[in-house]
């Protein structure tokens, strides 16, 4: 839907790296001058994905998860490397991966991969990941990459492993951003993607407690 917003793929990726290369390497960085909300987002993420996690038939196991779009590791720091056993980071920037070894402190060393590469280029190893984290990034991608990545995603799970997006959606359609080069889709747009990409919706949830003047934010556990 948003393709027809998108006149050149190749600038609409390009300025967005050129754009994330600017922002500082700091959990306020990371969320756009909004650090304060980061406990309040973690809280949230933690309560939402521990209603899958354990053992027993259908449980989601902790194992290995994997951060997309993971910047500096704020999430794995504060939400996966405690319920997970390893994690492994994708992010487009270098800079972030770089920083994200020192800020993840002596856990870092249960990061098993720093993987310097876009979403609409990365293909996960397969059955290799319990849960699948995908959190203020699926607007950095078209809706045929963004298809084609949640399908290479769901390759990637091990049995009973889950896809997770969190993100911002609009009231009513596709709102591109020319900042940082992006869109917001609204729920609607969102839950065709995910259909065209096979996967079934099994929980969504509004994040509550957000700052009124910000996008509403749904996270969506997927399978």
């Amino acid at each position: 839907m948003e393709d027809c917003l998108i006149e050149d793929q190749t600038t609409f990726y390009s300025k967005a790296e050129h754009y994330w290369k600017e922002v500082p390497p700091t959990v306020d960085g990371m969320l756009g001058g909004y650090g304060s909300i980061s406990n309040i987002d973690i809280n949230g993420s933690k309560k939402f994905l521990q209603k899958f996690l354990g053992e027993g038939q259908g449980k989601t196991g902790t194992g290995c998860a994997l951060d997309c779009g993971a910047g500096i590791g704020r999430i794995t720091k504060r939400l996966l490397l405690p319920l997970f056993r390893t994690v492994d980071l994708v992010d487009v920037t270098q800079e972030f991966l770089d920083k994200a070894r020192s800020y993840l402190g002596d856990e870092a060393k249960r990061v098993e991969n720093y993987f310097c590469c876009g979403l609409q280029d990365f293909q996960p190893q397969p059955e290799r990941y319990d849960v699948i984290w995908i959190q203020w990034v699926i607007g950095h991608l078209t809706d045929d990459h963004l298809v084609e990545f949640l399908r290479r995603c769901r390759s990637g799970l091990r049995p009973n492993g889950l896809i997770v997006v969190k993100d911002n959606v609009a009231f009513e359609g596709v709102i591109p951003d020319d900042v940082d080069s992006s869109v917001c889709r609204d729920l609607n747009v969102l839950h065709r993607l995910v259909a065209r990409a096979g996967l079934n919706i099994i929980c969504e949830e509004q994040q509550q407690n957000f700052p009124e003047e910000i996008y509403q934010v749904h996270t969506l556990a997927l399978r």
